[in-house]
């Protein structure tokens, strides 16, 4: 069982992601704007759509079915889960249950399942396009996360994010190659996770990407696009925690999760500006031409694989 510091850390970090999120993706807004040289949105403007579509009426359709109405606070639930165990601003895993490599990603897999299952169910045609689609870039990107995870936890010993982030951070890694190679298959699936050019738009709410949210309004849909807005930035503190834990506390000390504090938040903003600055540096791309991009990464874990069998 936890004790109570572990405890308070893992609600605290959770909350302060999920209240950070809409200012994460009006970030993002900003970095493209600016690429674009116009004035575009501000930082601040998703957390005003929010509260807009908060205070509208909640429209349900007649063929709608319980998986349509429980995927929102499902949706939500589990990403919230998912914080708690992620080590972002120590070395280790707030919550090792909730930390765990198999955990977390059966977590992810449960919130990918039941956003697709709400377009499905919503009896819409549109919606159906839209979730099997997702559940295609699924079957492209998770694999290549799952190899890489996977090899970072043979390097470490280790299935538990913390001790995987700890690891790396001290030298005690097997294979330096292996785990450079490792940390580059994982950040190409994060990128495809964020829903970025070239292989998707993150503002595309019209297009097959957001199909699944096609029937939703009103506070279930504030609480679907404020679910994949903690989505996109869980998963990035996910590659920090995990392959980037460099300057992560590593003990409760207040100046030491001061410092960790200020680091995540310094290399969050990093990522998520070299990600606006990559995403309007291309071109948008067929959706069909993605798996074959995502072999790259598929290649680059198998070659971690190969380089941590040979000791290198």
């Amino acid at each position: 069982m936890p004790d109570l510091d572990h405890f308070v850390l893992a609600i605290l970090q959770s909350l302060v992601l999920l209240a950070a999120a809409p200012l994460v993706s009006g970030l993002s807004r900003v970095v493209r704007a600016k690429m674009h040289t116009r004035h575009g949105p501000g930082v601040l403007q998703d957390y005003r759509d929010l509260r807009k579509l908060m205070i509208r009426q909640d429209i349900c359709p007649p063929a709608a079915g319980p998986a349509f109405r429980a995927m929102p606070v499902v949706m939500m639930a589990a990403l919230l889960v998912i914080a708690t165990g992620i080590p972002m601003v120590t070395r280790f895993s707030p919550l090792s249950a909730c930390g765990d490599l198999i955990t977390t990603i059966y977590l992810f897999a449960l919130v990918r399942f039941f956003f697709a299952l709400a377009g499905l169910d919503s009896g819409s045609s549109f919606a159906s396009i839209g979730a099997s689609r997702e559940l295609t870039l699924g079957v492209l990107v998770e694999p290549v996360m799952l190899l890489s995870l996977i090899m970072a936890a043979l390097l470490a010993g280790s299935t538990d994010l913390g001790a995987i982030g700890a690891a790396i951070a001290s030298g005690q890694v097997q294979s330096i190659m292996a785990t450079v190679l490792a940390a580059g298959a994982f950040a190409f699936a994060v990128y495809i996770e964020l829903g970025k050019l070239p292989y998707d738009m993150a503002e595309a709410e019209q297009e097959l990407q957001e199909g699944p949210l096609t029937e939703y309004s009103g506070p279930s849909l504030a609480l679907v696009k404020w679910s994949m807005a903690l989505k996109q930035t869980i998963v990035v503190a996910w590659f920090v925690g995990v392959f980037l834990p460099f300057g992560s506390a590593v003990d409760f000390s207040p100046s030491g999760l001061a410092i960790g504090l200020l680091g995540f938040v310094a290399k969050i903003v990093l990522i998520f500006v070299v990600v606006g600055v990559v995403e309007n540096s291309v071109s948008r791309v067929r959706f069909r031409f993605t798996p074959r991009h995502s072999w790259f990464g598929v290649g680059f874990a198998s070659l971690a694989f190969v380089f941590y069998l040979v000791g290198l």
